[in-house]
């Protein structure tokens, strides 16, 4: 009896304990409301963050950029039985009360007093928002108090409706996923709209603990919690009996999180972030926070080629002692300038050393803007100039020679193109002026420090990007025309107005023959010249480049190939971040052409790039192979006696090329007189000769795109040959 009566007025204690809480902290919460009004209620923070989306040009969406993943939801667009599935579960007489609810309060209280510590929780839905909101997670009486305060004020403020839209789309559901939407295509692969009351009640179970009934980590907690959600819409009138029975009996389905962190994108993100406030005036913060829309010109699969291509170590030139051997590529988009794909080294992570746009001497890549292209432009040169190639060649005490060791005293164009002869290219630079290619490169965007003849070979102080050297060469695929390389094509905020921003740069800066005359020249470059490493079906223009490291003999720093396509221009690089005596290049830059070619490749056979031939401009004058001119060494010369007279027979081993000419010479006292030519033939009749004069006769190659006749062939004297047919 003793005990009973001890336990009794233990009770009865304990409820007057609870009774004299209850009543202070009604009239503290009371007179609060009234002295402190609408404290701490900051409008701005219920402005939420929402994701800004990366789109391509085809409305795909490619990736999001968030600090908090979010996607912004109406209330209106919220099933209803998405709605009750959250009111069942965290705040069944949410529609009832004014921001607190006293009996849920109550029943905490009586709970955490009976068993001596805080096991029970009475916050309703807008206790919750002005927590998230406003509040730290700090578990302090004040804290307590500061949450009620704002709880009953925001009721004063908003409907239920509005703070049922605000929870709804601020609270976290895990990997990642803030907001109702975002959860659902995280979860669902779907929109909210779209969700039926089970997918509802699951989304409903995952606030209590987001890691612990998680789907994708603990499918079956996941589901017992779902059908707990479930069973109390049905207790509240939200589901008939049949409908929870049914929808606890489905299954939870088999999901994979499809909010993913693409490291084949990472380089690209970042420098959208940049553009986007270089161009547009956006911080890094803004974008992740504002629910923008962001068009860009990536094509995605031959972003992921790319990356794929820079993870295979087979790739790369060997690595050093202690690093391994970087890379850098940009592809653009010939149409419009646009970046297609970009990667800024083999294991980039975001906002680190953006390989990309890292400045490194670009050598002989540099040779088409810097000097071939202005060189064309003031008409006194063409793909069959003849070039300076002597040895020795000494400019002003700037000392140039040729990688391979071997002058041929004069060479085309074509040739020093094809095979990146250094002499023909330094004294066509000192020939057409340092100033006027500073002023070519300058309208482009790239504006040089350098004065030197050094230009010609790329050997510049800061260097030039593989996004900047790509962007030299679109003039060349594009007929002339400049286009200023961006990842940015448009930005829309969440109410769909266009972000107003800078413009790109569009302008005319090489005329359609020049830029035609390039292509012809560099198509050679890759089929016959110094790019021919590698394979790619399609049609490719481009260029190889290399610099020299100093200290060992035959040691390069810098490996680079710049080309084109009729789709695509761009640059790929490779070399070291630091070179030393254990970290240079035993590789030539054909590992940087084959490297692009493949890229190309596998986008061309995929469908995702492609593979046409280039199409000559109208206007202008194709670019054939330069006419190559043949030794003569047997020509022979015969007398001939018909009823015209006496002629005589030359005949000679032509050269294959039908283009050839050859001129024929007599050989006199006086010298060599002309007495005629053929077109690509290999014979020729001297008509009407003296028959009882000496006649000796020379056969010289001809070419009509320099105007230069070749190597004299041999002498040949005029024999009688007794039983002649005369045709004529």
């Amino acid at each position: 009896m003793r005990k009973k009566r001890r336990v009794k007025k233990k009770t009865v204690i304990l409820a007057a304990a609870f009774a004299a809480v209850m009543f202070v902290l009604g009239i503290t919460m009371y007179f609060s409301i009234i002295i402190f009004g609408n404290y701490a209620i900051d409008n701005k923070k219920l402005v939420m963050h929402e994701a800004s989306v990366l789109m391509d040009s085809e409305g795909n969406e490619i990736t999001k950029l968030f600090e908090e993943n979010r996607q912004l939801v109406d209330s209106d667009d919220i099933p209803e039985h998405v709605k009750d599935a959250f009111v069942a579960v965290e705040d069944q007489r949410f529609h009832q009360h004014q921001g607190i609810d006293f009996r849920a309060i109550g029943r905490a209280l009586y709970r955490d007093v009976i068993e001596r510590s805080a096991v029970e929780g009475g916050s309703t839905i807008t206790q919750q928002l002005a927590k998230n909101t406003f509040l730290s997670s700090e578990k302090t009486l004040m804290r307590k108090t500061k949450e009620v305060l704002i709880a009953i004020n925001l009721e004063r403020r908003y409907s239920k409706d509005e703070i049922l839209e605000m929870y709804l789309n601020r609270i976290y559901f895990g990997h990642g996923a803030h907001g109702v939407e975002a959860a659902s295509q995280l979860y669902f692969n779907k929109p909210v709209t779209e969700l039926d009351a089970a997918e509802g009640a699951l989304l409903a179970a995952l606030p209590k603990g987001p890691n612990a009934y998680s789907p994708i980590d603990n499918p079956e907690r996941s589901k017992e919690r779902r059908d707990l959600v479930l069973s109390l819409m049905e207790r509240q009138g939200y589901l008939t009996a049949e409908e929870a029975v049914r929808l606890q009996g489905t299954a939870i389905p088999a999901i994979e999180n499809k909010i993913t962190n693409n490291p084949a994108y990472l380089a690209y993100v970042d420098l959208v972030l940049e553009e986007a406030e270089e161009r547009f005036g956006l911080t890094q913060e803004e974008v992740l926070r504002g629910g923008y829309t962001i068009e860009v010109p990536m094509n995605r699969e031959l972003q992921q080629i790319a990356y794929r291509h820079f993870q295979d170590s087979e790739a790369f030139p060997d690595d050093g002692a202690e690093n391994q051997v970087e890379g850098a590529m940009t592809m653009l988009d010939n149409r419009t300038g646009g970046v297609a794909a970009v990667q800024g080294g083999r294991d980039y992570v975001r906002k680190s050393f953006n390989r990309a746009t890292a400045k490194r001497q670009p050598g002989s890549a540099f040779k088409p803007p810097a000097v071939f292209a202005p060189a064309l432009e003031t008409g006194k040169y063409g793909p069959y100039s003849l070039l300076s190639d002597e040895e020795g060649a000494d400019f002003d005490g700037y000392s140039v020679r040729n990688v391979t060791g071997s002058y041929a005293g004069e060479l085309m164009m074509y040739d020093a193109v094809k095979d990146s002869a250094n002499v023909p290219a330094v004294a066509l630079l000192e020939e057409i002026g340092v100033p006027r290619s500073k002023a070519y490169l300058s309208e482009q965007q790239i504006d040089l420090e350098e004065n030197g003849l050094g230009i010609a070979l790329g050997a510049l102080d800061y260097g030039v990007s593989t996004l900047e050297l790509a962007s030299l060469y679109t003039p060349f695929s594009t007929g002339g025309s400049f286009r200023e390389p961006h990842f940015i094509t448009r930005m829309t905020d969440r109410s769909g107005e266009e972000v107003a921003g800078k413009s790109v740069l569009n302008k005319e800066v090489l005329s359609a023959q020049s830029a035609w005359s390039i292509t012809r020249m560099l198509e050679a470059a890759v089929t016959d010249g110094t790019a021919q490493a590698g394979h790619y079906e399609g049609a490719l223009a481009g260029k190889t480049g290399t610099t020299s490291f100093e200290a060992v003999p035959g040691g390069a720093r810098d490996i680079w190939f710049a080309g084109y396509t009729p789709q695509y221009t761009g640059a790929v690089w490779m070399g070291f971040d630091r070179t030393d005596e254990n970290h240079y290049l035993t590789a030539s830059s054909s590992v940087s052409a084959s490297m692009f070619k493949s890229i190309l490749q596998e986008a061309g056979e995929s469908g995702y790039a492609e593979m046409t031939a280039f199409e000559k401009p109208e206007g202008v004058d194709d670019v054939e192979e330069p006419i190559r001119f043949v030794d003569i060494g047997d020509l022979e010369a015969d007398l001939s006696l018909g009823w015209s007279g006496t002629h005589v027979e030359l005949n000679w081993t032509k050269s294959s090329d039908e283009r050839l000419h050859y001129k024929i010479y007599e050989v006199s006292a006086d010298g060599l007189q002309k007495v005629g030519s053929v077109v690509g033939d290999d014979q020729y009749t001297v008509k009407r000769v003296n028959p009882f004069g000496d006649h000796e006769y020379v056969v010289v190659p001809y070419s009509p795109q320099t105007g230069l006749e070749g190597s004299p062939s041999n002498r040949a004297q005029a024999n009688w040959q007794l039983f002649s047919q005369d045709a004529s």
